[in-house]
This record gives structure tokens, C-alpha cells and sequence, in this order.
């Protein structure tokens, strides 16, 4: 027997008792894929062309979620919260615009970020020009500035073109500049490629036309705080009308203000028109209980249905921060609003626009963030029906929010346990895709939605490169497909208590699964061990699949037999023995139970009388050398990390000279025998097929590991069995406390966890660090007495790490250079479709408005045929238009202007014709664009027929060398004058000429007269109009 034991040692052992260990190079831990939400979200954005939503976070990251339950997580270079985030629709670009003022452009096809821009300003505002790569940037001096993304170059260009506070907001351009930030730039749906409407933080409102370079139509402002002597600030803005008559503004104060602006031949009223005040007051209460508007968002539906979101800021309490109410003609009348109870005060909201295929209905959804980073959604349809239906006998119920959660989790993940590089057989692209349209989405407004799997075909467990399995607080137990990023459920089911008629309910504590001999052996918090034996492979394709709600009777056709062993105290960790026979279980109350696996009995018990505490955290059966003699034994740690050494065979305890132990206490995660060279337990079955926690093979060890949430030593095995500490190699935790270990790699390298996202990889047994790496947004929690985690985690052999974070996230992470966990990680990771085919035929549509009230109903109807063909032209080549206009400076910079400034020095030759008296034609401030635009569109003719001039002028001149001999007379000066039309009398021509270009410019001198006599006429006409306007007001404020 002893000769025969050599031989296995050293066939298991390599030659030398060495092996090549782990280098540096070998390692790179790192996450490869993130489902769900990452925490700490605070803005949305959405691509309703693509259908993909952006979510960004307080610490520099963003979620994109696609169709068909793709996603990917962009990390920005600096780790910092996002103010502006917005698409370029059905471009693979996103904008993000962070604390710091830098414009980052992102290509979601390639999940890289494209450029950089530092703008030097702080940024107030910011609005892409949809349907171009163009974009307007407002900053806190109240200036606008244009930039353009170019595809070729990936870089941002600043054009030349730009508008000033001086040019658009005359009343502040030489006051007071704190209030003068642009809080919003809103193209005119009507006409976004022509006008913009600008909006600073004192409430001024200026309508800029792009083309003129100058506002058309000014409102709000100063004028409007002298009338109710309020200084209220513009925090929140958006149109409120399909066509851009009508835009809502919100106030710090809580007003809600609703202005009218010209959207049609606003060039009929002449010059730049004025409106004295708003068109509409929205009361909502939030005025009355001073909380600021934070948010507002108008959805367009038919009919009289559309709806103003409106949110208050989150810094406030309320019960209705959230309203949402109707907006159309009935409103001066009526004001139909809705109050969403939100479970916390909400930071953004988007709709998120859908439509079912097989239902034909619309399934938009409403999502909110909250303050703590959850999301919520609600059913949109539902609010509108609620608001159409809430004055009827019968209203709907309110509509309710669901909170955005994993759909692993319901009920939440207890244990887990990673099974990866299975032998399986390979699924196509194709496959895939159509089993992840099948998983729920994230986003779904539906409670509990789960989908059939049946149609997976689940025959037999070696069908799948990785499996992934999970225990919860119910007391079921499923299994995933992890062969992919998408984890696709095969398998699960309910444990029933001893009567077979009831589900336990009753949280699983441990797990433990062999994939050769088909056992699952699970623990939960009432001490009742369970051992499924499984049937012989293949199964029943009709009833593989339980779902998450089935019965375990289902499960009979793959079980084949469950026994039930009680211990004392929730069971806490499981093992098995090296020959698969024997299991020990360690429970919270300090006693650790060996259970015979063939006869479901237990074999002794034995309680272990720790110091501070009593809880078996882990245990491990091996083997060691013992005065000179081999003896198998049963390792166990309490939760203090003191270290015990059973016999295997009768539970006698071997180190009755008390425990080792560290000098400072500190939790124990992990324990596991290793020899010499690092190999243990687990690293060597993995040969024979053996997957679980920790499996023994019979080898001699020497060395035992020991890790805590405070430091990792590594002990002399045949030491601690006697009760003797002697350490071999040890590393304290300064910086964070370890909340997870385990080896990997047979058993080479130790993978540590830590709380605030920092991953180690160790090697073994000397516990250098091979590589460190921190994963953003990554923060665990230790587990609290007599709770349940919040946090799972769990590894394969070869260091691929599945962590869930709460109901919220799951980070995946691999540990080696060169591994390749999963298949269809690119698909997983498509949120774009460079394929889409945007339909083109469908018919145009407008908007005709009837003039009944301040809200007129919109109506929408088709256009015509030649309507319908035109329009898309006229619209190309409007904004076809916009490269001139902004590759033009249409203002002079500062520092331009103070060089072009005259001095003394400059020497003036005044000439009668450099007077130019052109009185009706009028100039904006600035440049005039349309000339530039005209001059544009002339040079290819010009520079065409001045090259048909020149050639016409040389054929000239040869033909006269040929004919007429050079002459030097006087004479020739008379033919020259002839030839080119001038008159050939001298002085007298002269006086003449003079005397017509002065009677000219005396005539233009009346018209001049008769200008300035007419618009001091109409300044009379406007100061007694102004004089009215504030006397009515006057009027008002001492009747109210």
C-alpha cells in the first residue's frame, strides 16, 4: 500500500517536484463583458432610428444598450459625470460632453472613442443638428459656437462661423454677464437647418436666423423681470409643438411659462420683432412649493393626447416631482395632469420609442433615473390612457413603475458556482441571435416576464462549453448556458420539503456540482443538505426545460433521486472527498458533518469550540505527513481564521493544542492544502472531469493556504495538524479589505477580490503579485450577520470570475492574456446595425394648425404626391447650405477687430466715390450670409467665364500683332481710349462725369431724408405702445 501511494505521487507530480508557474506576461486581468445597469447613472440618451439607449455615470462611464439584449460598457479617459450626452441618429457616433468641458466622440460600431475636443469654456449647453455632423456649444458668456465632427479625420473642427451675446441678446451685451450663459439652443422643427432658438439663464429668448446672421424675434428677459420684479433663472426648456410655434420654459422658482414664437413668413412684420409676454402659465404646483424645474420633455400624439413631462429637482421633496399633463386646445379650460409617485426624486427621463410586430401595437416606454442610480419604467401607453380616460366614469389605474433589474435575480442569487471549458457542442451565429431575442429585455414594463425555453433543446449537460449555476433565496436552483455573454437558461427548479408537497423556500447557502458522476449537493439556511442524482444522459427534449416558476416534479425527468441529511446550523460550506464518496459540510453554529453520499446517512459530527466565532466557513479534505506517517485530514476554518485539523476517518481532532491562528482576527473566505510546488486539490481533478469547491486527490500535502479579508498566509501543513504556527509566506491588506478569494490554474495563481473593485492575481505558494487591475464602477460589499450577500461571486478553474452586484449588475471577468471565455462576443456587443435600412417611401407628413385657442389642435395629414417628392430636395440642399454659411466668419473676433481699429498714423485719402449712400438697402449686425451664400453658388460661373475672356483677349491680341506694327507715337494713347470705350475729349467730359455722380448722390441724399423721417415716425408709434403695455400691467399688479 505504501509503494503503491509513491507511484501516484509521482505520476501526479511533474519531474523535480517543479512546474512552470505563472508569469507576469500571462497574465491580464481584465472584464470582458457587463450586463445590466452599472451604478451610479445619471443621463439618458436615445437613437430612436437605431433603437439604442445611453446611459452615463458620476464616474466617467456609458452603457449602450441595442436591440435583441445587446450592450456594451465605454469607459471615458477621465472618471468623471457626464453633463451632455446626445446621438448623431443612425451614425455611430455619440457625443459626450463631461465635467471638465471636454467634447468626447464616440464610434459606437467600433466601442471606441474617436476624438477629444478641449473646449476652453465652461459648457451650458449643447444640441447636434440632426441629419448633419454639425453642433452648437453654449457657453457661460453667452456666446454660441458651431463645430462639425469629420467622418474623414475623426476629428472636431471648430467653424468660423459663431454667434456673439453682443449680436444676439442686445439688451446684455454691455451689462451684467453672470446671468447671460446659453442654458439652451433648440433648432425649429419647422426649420432646423434655418433657425435656432437660443435661451440664456435670465429668461431672454432670441430666434436666430442662421442665413441673415441675425435674431428675427426677441421675448422674455429683462423686460419681463421689470414687470413682476423677479430675478427667476431659465433652468429647463423644450418645444411644445410638432412645427416650432411654441416652446416651455421652466424657472428656478418653479414657473412653468409657455411663448409663442413665429415659425412661418416671420420676414412680413419687418425687422426684429418682440413679444411683450408669455402666451401661457402652466400651474402645477411647483411655484407654490419653490422647487425648481429640472427636466421637461413633450411627446407628440394624435389627436389631443400629447403629453408634457415634467420634472422638479431631485434635491427637493416632494410627493409629485413627476407630472405629466395633456397639452392641446382644452387646456385654457382644463388643465389634465397626472402625478407619478416615483419611489425616490428622479434626475432624467427619456421615451424610449417600440412597436411589437406581432401585437401591431406601440410599446413605448418611460424611463426615469433616480437620485440613487436605479432606473424605473413605466408603461407610456398607459400614462396616455390614463390622461385621456382620467375625466371618464371609469378612469384606469394609475400607472405603476418597474424597477430595472437582472432577470437572474428574482428572487436575488445566494451561491453560485462557474463551470467553464465543458466539452459541448458548438452553436452557430444564427442560433445564437435567435435565442437572445427570446431573453426578456431589461427594459421590459411587464413585472415577472419570463419566456418559454423549450425551444433550447436541452438534452444533456455537455451541450454547453460553460455552465453557469445559481442558488437563491426561494430555494431554487437554475442552470444557465454561459457559452455566451447572454446567460440563456436550460434548467431549473424548486426544492420541495420532506413531505414532497410544499416548496422549502428556504435560501441556498452552498453548492457543489460533480459533472462526472452527475451530483448536486446543495445546503441551505435551515441545515438540510441535498444530494440530486441525475439520470443518464440524454433527456427528454419535451420536458428539458422547467421554467423558473415549474415545480420540481417536472424535474423528475432528470433527477433521478434526492436525499435529505439535517445538520445543526445553516449550512455554510460544502466538499467532497478526493473518490467523490464522502461530504463534509461546515454549518454557522462550529460543527462540521461528514456525510456518507451512497447511504445519505451522516457518518459523525463533531462541534469545534472557537474563541470568537463559531462559524465553519470553509472545509477540505487532503492528506499529510505526520510523524513520519501519511493521515488523511479534514481542514476546517471558523470565521475568526483559526485553522483545525480533523481526521478524516472518525472527526477525532488532531491539534489539541489549540487552533493557529493570526494575531489579529479578521474573517477567513478561504482554506485549501497545497504542496511544495503549489499544486492542490482542485488543480489535479480537473483531469478526471471533477468541477466543485474543493476536491482532493489523495496527493501529500505540505502546505497550507489561509485567506482572510486582511491578509493571506501560507502555513506548514504537518504544523498546523499539531497545533503549531509556522509561517511560510504571508501578505497583509493596507489599502482595502478582500471580500472573495480562490485559486486557479491548477492551483498556480490566487485571484483576491477587494471591496473597492481592485482584482489581484497572486502567485502560489510565494504570494508575489503578478498583475492588479481596478474595474470602474466596481464596489462590494462584505457580507452582514444573519443577512443574506448582496453580492455573488464565484470562479472556474482557469480564473474566469462571474460577479452580481446586487439586482443591479454583472461584471464577467477573465484573469489570462490569452483566453477567450465566450463565443459571440462580438454579437453580444453589436448595439450598432450599420445594416438598418431606414423604410424610404413611407408618405411625409405635416402639421396644419386650426386656429382655435392658444393651443390649436395639430393635425397631421399626408402631403401630396409632388409635395411629397420636392420636400426632401428643398431640405437637401437647405442644409447642403450650411457648410458655406458656417465655413464663413460672419463675425469679426475681438482680437480681429482691435487690430483693424484705425491710429494716428494711418494716412485717409477721402474721395468723393468712396462714399457709398445705398440708403434702402438694409444691413444685420455682422456679415450679411446670404450674400456670401450668392457668391458661393456664382464663382464656378465666374471663374468659367473668365476663362472664356482670357482666351478671347489672347486671340485679340495676336491677331492685332500680325496685323498692326508696334507704335510708340502719341497718337496710340487716342486709339487705346477708342478701343476700350472711353471718350476722347479731354477736361470737359471730365467736369461732366463729376457733375452726374453729384447729382446722383443728391437724390440719394432725399431718400435718406425721407427714410429717417418715416422710422422716427415709427419709433414715436412703438414708445407710445410701450407706455400702454406698462400701464395695463400697472393696472393689473393693483387690481390682483
Amino acid at each position: 500500500m505504501f509503494v503503491k501511494k509513491l507511484v501516484e505521487k509521482a505520476s501526479l507530480k511533474k519531474p523535480g517536484g517543479n512546474r512552470d508557474s505563472l508569469k507576469p506576461d500571462d497574465i491580464n486581468p481584465r472584464p470582458i463583458f457587463h450586463y445590466g445597469l452599472p451604478s451610479g447613472c445619471n443621463l439618458l440618451a436615445h437613437d430612436p432610428i437605431q433603437k439604442i439607449l445611453a446611459i452615463s455615470t458620476i464616474d466617467g462611464r456609458i452603457k449602450l444598450f441595442g436591440q435583441d439584449n445587446t450592450q456594451v460598457v465605454l469607459e471615458s479617459p477621465e472618471a468623471v459625470p457626464s453633463k451632455f450626452l446626445q446621438f448623431i441618429h443612425n451614425q455611430p457616433f455619440l457625443i459626450n460632453i463631461n465635467a471638465n468641458n471636454h467634447i468626447e466622440v464616440w464610434n459606437t460600431d467600433l466601442k471606441s472613442l474617436a476624438h477629444v475636443h478641449v473646449y476652453k469654456q465652461e459648457i451650458t449647453s449643447f444640441t447636434v443638428l440632426q441629419r448633419t455632423f454639425y453642433m452648437y456649444v453654449g457657453d457661460s458668456f453667452g456666446n454660441v459656437s458651431v463645430f462639425k465632427f469629420d467622418k474623414e479625420s475623426n476629428s472636431i473642427i471648430q467653424m468660423k462661423y459663431r454667434i456673439p451675446l453682443s449680436a444676439s441678446h442686445g439688451d446684455n451685451s454691455t451689462g451684467d454677464h453672470s446671468d447671460a450663459a446659453v442654458m439652451y439652443i433648440l433648432p425649429q422643427p419647422s426649420a432646423e437647418s434655418k433657425r435656432i432658438l437660443i435661451i440664456y439663464r435670465d429668461g431672454f429668448v432670441s430666434l436666430w436666423s442662421i442665413q441673415e446672421s441675425k435674431p428675427v424675434f426677441t421675448t422674455g428677459g429683462n423686460f419681463m423681470q421689470s414687470l413682476t420684479h423677479d430675478t427667476k433663472k431659465v433652468t429647463a426648456a423644450c418645444w411644445v409643438c410638432p412645427f416650432g410655434s411654441k416652446v416651455v420654459i421652466g424657472y428656478n422658482n418653479g414657473e412653468l411659462l409657455i411663448w409663442s414664437i413665429p415659425h412661418n413668413d416671420y420676414k412680413e412684420l419687418g425687422g426684429t420683432n418682440t413679444q411683450a409676454g408669455p402666451l401661457f402659465k402652466l400651474n402645477l404646483g411647483y411655484k407654490l412649493d419653490k422647487i425648481p424645474i429640472s427636466r421637461l420633455k413633450w411627446a407628440y400624439a394624435d389627436g389631443k393626447a400629447s403629453r408634457l413631462y415634467v420634472l422638479g429637482n431631485s434635491d427637493f421633496s416632494s410627493a409629485n416631482l413627476l407630472q405629466v399633463i395633456i397639452i392641446n386646445d382644452q387646456i385654457e379650460s382644463r388643465t389634465t395632469k397626472l402625478g407619478l409617485g416615483t419611489p425616490e426624486p428622479c434626475v432624467d427621463m427619456e421615451i424610449l420609442a417600440s412597436y411589437n410586430e406581432q401585437t401591431k401595437h406601440k410599446e413605448d416606454c418611460f424611463l426615469v433615473i433616480g437620485k440613487s442610480g436605479h432606473v424605473y419604467t413605466y408603461d407610456d401607453s398607459s400614462i396616455e390612457k390614463y390622461l385621456v380616460q382620467s375625466q371618464s366614469r371609469a378612469p384606469p389605474s394609475l400607472p405603476k413603475e418597474v424597477k430595472v433589474k437582472l432577470p437572474y435575480v428574482n428572487p436575488i442569487i445566494t451561491v453560485s458556482k462557474f463551470i467553464t471549458d465543458n466539452p459541448c457542442l458548438l452553436s452557430s451565429n444564427e442560433e445564437y441571435m435567435l435565442l437572445s431575442k427570446k431573453v426578456p429585455s431589461l427594459f421590459s414594463f411587464e413585472t415577472n416576464k419570463q419566456k418559454d425555453g423549450s425551444s433550447t433543446g436541452f438534452t444533456s449537460f455537455s451541450n454547453f462549453k460553460n455552465i453557469y449555476i445559481t442558488g437563491h433565496s426561494n430555494g431554487g436552483i437554475n442552470f444557465w448556458d454561459a457559452s455566451s455573454p447572454l446567460l440563456i437558461p436550460f434548467v431549473s427548479f424548486n426544492q420541495q420539503n420532506e413531505d414532497d408537497q410544499s416548496f422549502s423556500g428556504v435560501p441556498l447557502t452552498a453548492l457543489c456540482y460533480d459533472m462526472e458522476t452527475r451530483l448536486l449537493i446543495s445546503g441551505d439556511q435551515n441545515g438540510t443538505v441535498r444530494i440530486f442524482k441525475f439520470k443518464p444522459e440524454p433527456y427528454a427534449t419535451e420536458s428539458s426545460f422547467l421554467s423558473l416558476q415549474g415545480s420540481s416534479k417536472k424535474g423528475s425527468n432528470i433527477v433521478q433521486s434526492v436525499k435529505l441529511v439535517k445538520v445543526n446550523g445553516a449550512v455554510v460550506s460544502i466538499t467532497t472527498s478526493h473518490d467523490s464518496k464522502h461530504i463534509a459540510v461546515g454549518s454557522d453554529q462550529g460543527y462540521v458533518s461528514v456525510i456518507d453520499i451512497g447511504g445519505g446517512s451522516v457518518l459523525y459530527e463533531r462541534h469545534i469550540a472557537s474563541e470568537l466565532s463559531t462559524g465553519v466557513v470553509s472545509v477540505e479534505f487532503g492528506m499529510c505527513s505526520l510523524h513520519g506517517f501519511e493521515k488523511s485530514v479534514l481542514m476546517a476554518a471558523t470565521k475568526d481564521s483559526s485553522v483545525w485539523a480533523l481526521e478524516s476517518e472518525t472527526g477525532n481532532i488532531l491539534n489539541n493544542n489549540g487552533s493557529v491562528h493570526p494575531k489579529k482576527p479578521s474573517k477567513a473566505l478561504l482554506i485549501q492544502m497545497l504542496d511544495e510546488a503549489g499544486t492542490g486539490g482542485r488543480g489535479s481533478s480537473a483531469s478526471r472531469g471533477i468541477m466543485g469547491n474543493s476536491f482532493d486527490d489523495g496527493v501529500v500535502k505540505d502546505l497550507l493556504l489561509l485567506c482572510s479579508e486582511k491578509a493571506v498566509y501560507v502555513y506548514s501543513l504537518s504544523h498546523a495538524v499539531q497545533g503549531v504556527k509556522k509561517v511560510c509566506y504571508k501578505k497583509k491588506f493596507n489599502s482595502s479589505i478582500c471580500c472573495w478569494a480562490s485559486t486557479c490554474c491548477s492551483d498556480a495563481g490566487l485571484v483576491l477580490v477587494f471591496t473597492n473593485g481592485k482584482i489581484e492575481m497572486r502567485s502560489l505558494p510565494e504570494l508575489s503579485l503578478l498583475k492588479s487591475t481596478s474595474i470602474r464602477g466596481l464596489t462590494l460589499s462584505t457580507s452582514k450577520p444573519n443577512s443574506l450577500p448582496d453580492t455573488s461571486i464565484c470562479a472556474s478553474q482557469n480564473g474566469d470570475i462571474i460577479m452580481v452586484n446586487g439586482d443591479q449588475e454583472i461584471f464577467i471577468v477573465s484573469v489570462l492574456q490569452q483566453r477567450e471565455i465566450f463565443r459571440h462576443l462580438d454579437s453580444a456587443e453589436g448595439v450598432y446595425n450599420k445594416d438598418l435600412i431606414v423604410p424610404q417611401g413611407i408618405p411625409s407628413e405635416h402639421f396644419k394648425e386650426k386656429k382655435k385657442g392658444i393651443f390649436s389642435t395639430m393635425k397631421k395629414t399626408s402631403k401630396p404626391q409632388h409635395e411629397r417628392e420636392t420636400e426632401p430636395e428643398a431640405s437637401r440642399e437647405s442644409f447642403e447650405e450650411l457648410s458655406t454659411l458656417f465655413s464663413i466668419a460672419n463675425f469679426a473676433l475681438e482680437s480681429e477687430s482691435q487690430e483693424n481699429l484705425p491710429t494716428d498714423e494711418d494716412e485717409f485719402d477721402l474721395n468723393i466715390d468712396d462714399i457709398d449712400i445705398d440708403g434702402p438697402e438694409e444691413k444685420p449686425k455682422g456679415n450679411t450670409m446670404m450674400g456670401a451664400l450668392n457668391k458661393q453658388k456664382l464663382t464656378s460661373k465666374f471663374n468659367a467665364f473668365k476663362g472664356k475672356l482670357k482666351e478671347m483677349n489672347a486671340k485679340k491680341e495676336k491677331v492685332q500683332v500680325k496685323e498692326e506694327p508696334r507704335d510708340e507715337k502719341p497718337g496710340s494713347v487716342d486709339q487705346i481710349k477708342k478701343k476700350y470705350g472711353f471718350s476722347l475729349t479731354g477736361d470737359t467730359s471730365a467736369a461732366k462725369m463729376a457733375q452726374n455722380k453729384l447729382s446722383d448722390n443728391i437724390k440719394k441724399l432725399k431718400g435718406i431724408n425721407l427714410k429717417t423721417t418715416e422710422m422716427q415716425d415709427n419709433a414715436q408709434t412703438f414708445s407710445s405702445m410701450a407706455k400702454e403695455v406698462l400701464r395695463t400691467a400697472e393696472n393689473d399688479r393693483r387690481i390682483s
